[in-house]
């Protein structure tokens, strides 16, 4: 492990799991809660929008169980419900009794299901190219839940990924290769959605009448052109969410928050400031 990369925070124990974490800022916690590409890490995820968004508040970026510089269980088994106690673990390790939440893609998926089961730990919620709501197994989410170590096939990932080509180039691919082969990545990454893949949607997907139910005040955002996640999943937590609002931005796949870094900060320090000013709002 380089103890020199950006990549690694700081060492907690988070429902009895070595947890890496970086804690940046002062202020209302806000936790990030990452994606599941292959080799990633919070700060991978993060790196662009984590020192605008600490700028106002506390942030806390963990890398999730199994993910990352966070410890591996040896059982190799998964489930949402292990990573819904694993984030309520950090906050606990942290004494954090309440945080606003940010949730990417299977993060999403996450920080639904936490905000649902403990809704007095989260103020406001996020949702960003979410997965929470069943839909069709995308090509693109097949592919990048069904990766195979390869300069080539993070090179074809990446393309997936990204709208703006400027953004995708054979060094990230590179980085993000040896990312994915570090010792352990692979093998706990290759557990946790292995074919047929429709069936860990699902199980990512919260139940849609409870849903209804979500007092949160909800902001939910996507890319247009998200070839991993569809636009429509967004679109259905918007109907269902009583509480939610729906940014869409043009020319954006799956990764809004490195393709529009500067939009998404302020996007979410806007929203989240409503609450700051309005103590008593959200649950």
């Amino acid at each position: 492990m380089q103890q020199d990369s950006p990549e690694i925070g700081q060492t907690i124990t988070a429902a009895g799991w070595q947890t890496n974490v970086h804690d940046l800022g002062e202020g209302n916690p806000l936790m990030l809660i990452h994606g599941s590409g292959p080799g990633v890490t919070a700060w991978a995820n993060w790196r662009l929008v984590l020192p605008e968004l600490a700028r106002s508040r506390r942030v806390i970026a963990p890398d999730m169980l199994g993910f990352g510089y966070s410890e591996r269980p040896t059982d190799q088994q998964y489930s949402p419900q292990r990573w819904v106690e694993h984030a309520i673990g950090v906050l606990d390790a942290l004494g954090l009794e309440q945080v606003d939440l940010v949730g990417n893609s299977f993060g999403g998926g996450l920080s639904l299901a936490l905000a649902l089961q403990y809704p007095e730990r989260v103020r406001r919620l996020i949702l960003m190219g979410s997965v929470g709501v069943s839909f069709p197994l995308t090509p693109g989410l097949d592919a990048v839940w069904g990766y195979q170590p390869s300069f080539e096939n993070m090179r074809k990932l990446l393309d997936i990924f990204a709208f703006d080509r400027n953004l995708v180039n054979d060094e990230l691919a590179e980085l993000r290769y040896q990312a994915s082969i570090r010792p352990g990545f692979q093998e706990s990454f290759s557990a946790m959605f292995p074919a047929p893949r429709q069936r860990w949607i699902d199980m990512l997907a919260s139940p849609e009448a409870v849903i209804k139910q979500l007092p949160n005040e909800t902001l939910i955002i996507h890319g247009r052109e998200d070839a991993v996640i569809p636009l429509q999943a967004s679109q259905r937590l918007f109907e269902l969410i009583p509480n939610a609002q729906l940014h869409v931005f043009g020319k954006c796949g799956h990764w809004t928050q490195i393709e529009h870094a500067s939009r998404f900060a302020q996007l979410v320090t806007n929203f989240l400031q409503e609450a700051d000013m309005a103590p008593t709002s959200g649950t």
